[in-house]
């Protein structure tokens, strides 16, 4: 049976309210003012919520403030009933986050209805968020033991070898072996990582108070980092000479942290996926108020089919050009500057070149 709260301090329609509910064969849980009624939400965690507006000590726009700041409470669907019929009493309800409002005097069926309607979309609702968890979970419990078996496996099978054979191996051999045992347990670190935030940024997703939270950090200087990677990957690659730069700078609504994420999987990419000799064109710009930065480079390139797919747990043409990974890079990307308001396109000709461009809007000092 669903449970139903009243909040109201007139008891004679408080009571007149349990009964309709009765009949109507849910569950009335009663609380006669706005801090009762907080405290009831948060203890009993009904399926909906019946809130009077004009009340002593706290009135309804209070009861709903407070209890959409609580996690527990936030998506309980919240009906106002109130005898302030004015167009401002109704916006100012439904903006502080109340699913519907009605006004004193209403009908049974009014309020039946009423009700069905936000039991009805709480069920919607809760079966999307199931899907999310149920599609993350499945996915990570497909892609995760092929992903993290690789590199453990080299790195059980080299520590088997060097423990049965340490006595009659080379020194040479040795220091091989233990550099390809280090070498696969930073890369099950890596994968490990991008596996816990990408389940992470899924979760975040599904909470608009915990994104609102992404977005009010902010990096300075975008500029300077994406330098240093850069210069870095390029390094790293033995291609300084095919690197070229042209930035500008803004602050954006982003933390130095996942900009670093976002610019270091582009970036690497960008050297990973084309051959020496070739460019690699960086280029940022602001413009509208957006932040744009492009990645450019001449590469193996991606099909109009694999650029619509790019998603989480998908390595292009592993087959075919043995790239270690889970692919995630890519998708935690994505989903980082969709999170923080922003869009990353791809644009790419197969066998040829790939641009990668990232939109984020720009924020005052």
């Amino acid at each position: 049976m669903k449970k139903i709260l009243v909040i109201e301090d007139e008891k004679f329609l408080r009571e007149d309210l349990l009964e309709i509910l009765e009949h109507l064969e849910f569950q009335g849980i009663e609380a006669e003012n706005g801090a009762v009624g907080v405290q009831l939400a948060r203890q009993h965690l009904p399926d909906l919520i019946i809130c009077d507006v004009m009340m002593p000590e706290l009135d309804g726009y209070g009861v709903c403030t407070t209890l959409r700041q609580y996690p527990e409470t936030a998506t309980i669907p919240f009906i106002f009933l109130s005898a302030k019929t004015e167009k401002s009493a109704v916006r100012q309800g439904m903006a502080l986050g109340a699913d519907d409002y009605l006004t004193k005097p209403f009908s049974i069926v009014e309020l039946s209805q009423a009700i069905s309607t936000q039991l009805e979309k709480k069920v919607i609702i809760d079966k999307q968020y199931q899907k999310k968890l149920d599609d993350l979970r499945s996915n990570i419990a497909l892609s995760l033991p092929h992903e993290l078996r690789t590199p453990l496996q080299a790195i059980l099978s080299l520590s088997d070898i060097l423990v049965e054979e340490y006595d009659v191996i080379e020194s040479d051999a040795k220091r091989e072996m233990i550099g390809d045992i280090s070498n696969s347990a930073q890369r099950l670190s890596r994968l490990i990582q991008k596996f816990i935030l990408y389940a992470q940024l899924e979760i975040i997703a599904t909470d608009a108070e915990q994104v609102e939270k992404l977005r009010s950090s902010k990096t300075y200087s975008p500029k300077s980092m994406i330098k240093h990677l850069a210069m870095q990957k390029a390094r790293q690659a033995g291609r300084e000479a095919d690197l070229q730069l042209n930035l500008q700078n803004a602050n954006i609504p982003i933390s130095e942290t996942y900009w670093q994420i976002i610019t270091d999987e582009v970036i690497d990419n960008a050297f990973k996926f084309s051959p020496m000799n070739t460019q690699v064109r960086i280029k940022s710009i602001v413009s509208n108020s957006s932040f744009i930065l492009s990645v450019f480079n001449q590469g193996q390139g991606m099909t109009a089919e694999q650029i619509a797919n790019v998603g989480a747990y998908m390595q292009f043409e592993r087959k075919m050009y043995e790239q270690q990974g889970s692919g995630l890079g890519l998708i935690i990307a994505k989903r980082l500057v969709n999170l923080h308001g922003g869009k990353l396109t791809i644009e790419s000709i197969p066998g040829r070149q790939t641009k990668v461009e990232i939109t984020l809007p720009t924020v005052e000092d």
